[in-house]
């Protein structure tokens, strides 16, 4: 569960999302945050240590990869606890649709 661990902190999940789109460089990760490169690289390495991502050098550069196996570990993790969830999911889609019918008899002329 190193990855649950991991994940607890937005910062490496905005780090993750951000992966998700294709490898990329430690400076380029850094600039989208408002804070020190040093701090960046430091969830970084929590990152690679729990397995989440991957690094190599290329030339002077750090290029980190997505490493999907450990979300898709948490997922398979996680699959008893979503019935707990998908009632009220379902239960909110509900009002949301009957929400954009009430809107639309209103609207109706």
């Amino acid at each position: 569960m190193d990855a649950l661990a991991a994940l607890a902190d937005p910062t490496r999940r905005e780090l993750l999302a951000l992966l998700a789109g294709g490898e990329r460089p430690a400076g380029e990760l850094a600039a989208e945050f408002p804070v020190s490169r040093p701090a960046i690289s430091r969830h970084l390495r929590v990152l690679r240590e729990a397995g989440l991502v991957t690094s190599r050098t290329d030339g002077k550069r750090r290029l980190y990869a997505l490493e999907a196996s450990p979300l898709r570990e948490l997922d398979d993790w996680l699959q008893p606890y979503r019935r707990f969830w998908a009632q009220r999911l379902d239960a909110l889609d509900t009002e949301l649709a009957r929400g954009r019918r009430a809107r639309r008899t209103r609207e109706a002329p």
